[in-house]
């Protein structure tokens, strides 16, 4: 009699693979991701860093004097010059139309004055026409023409809740960034809770409409900058930790 041995057996199970492979795969590929994403967070850490101690102290800082220059004589003065226009240069960006007067007066010879979408005035000057300029640290800062004024892209506006929702939204982001990178790198995360499509896009997403909205409405009410990231940061700190809740609750 024939013994049966195992090769003939069909439901001997398969040896195992070796152990920890794949674990060892996984999380080498963990790390490396979390040290990428913290690299990676360095470039909205510097933007953020440019924006809120360089550009916004700067914009802040220029628009005030502007606000409280008054016309010359006088020192730092808003002095009023008669131009004659050269020519309006204007040039399509695809989206829009960018316009660029040329003129030229005395005592600031020739010089072109850029106007972003251009106005009612812009749009009708012609070579010829004379212009009244308004001209504060050696820059025009608008044309008048009829009664008809129209700012520059030059003259300071008072503009810096949007330059602060962008700072924030940098902020943020560089400290998205470097949660997850930490995450990955320290092993964490197996369920995935923090993948891009259940946590990332959302936050993503909802951290820019935030900043967006915020910086808009903040501009619109014309309350000060620093309201912005007062409001987004603790508001999308709580949202993140709410979906983050939600998510660890529905995979149990």
């Amino acid at each position: 009699m024939t013994g049966t041995t195992t090769r003939d057996r069909p439901d001997t199970p398969m040896p195992p693979p070796p152990d920890g492979d794949v674990p060892a795969r996984r999380s080498a590929g963990d790390r490396l991701l979390g040290a990428a994403l913290i690299a990676l967070s360095l470039v909205p850490a510097l933007a953020c860093f440019f924006l809120a101690a360089e550009m916004l102290p700067s914009d802040v800082s220029r628009y005030e004097a502007y606000a409280a220059t008054g016309p010359c004589p006088g020192e730092d003065c808003l002095r009023t010059v008669s131009f004659t226009v050269e020519s309006v240069v204007s040039k399509d960006s695809g989206k829009s139309t960018v316009y660029d007067v040329i003129v030229h007066g005395t005592p600031f010879g020739r010089g072109l004055v850029p106007f972003g979408g251009g106005g009612p005035l812009v749009k009708q000057l012609r070579p010829g026409d004379r212009v009244t300029g308004t001209v504060w640290r050696g820059d025009v800062m608008a044309l008048s023409r009829d009664g008809i004024r129209e700012s520059s892209a030059d003259e300071p506006r008072d503009e810096a809740q949007m330059t602060a929702g962008v700072a924030t939204f940098a902020g943020l982001l560089a400290a998205l960034g470097l949660v997850l990178g930490t995450v990955r790198l320290a092993g964490g995360d197996r369920h995935g809770h923090l993948g891009w499509r259940p946590f990332v896009k959302p936050m993503l997403i909802g951290t820019g409409i935030t900043c967006g909205g915020v910086a808009f409405l903040a501009l619109a009410l014309g309350v000060p900058w620093w309201v912005v990231p007062a409001v987004v940061v603790p508001f999308v700190g709580y949202a993140a930790r709410q979906l983050h809740r939600y998510r660890r609750a529905a995979v149990r």
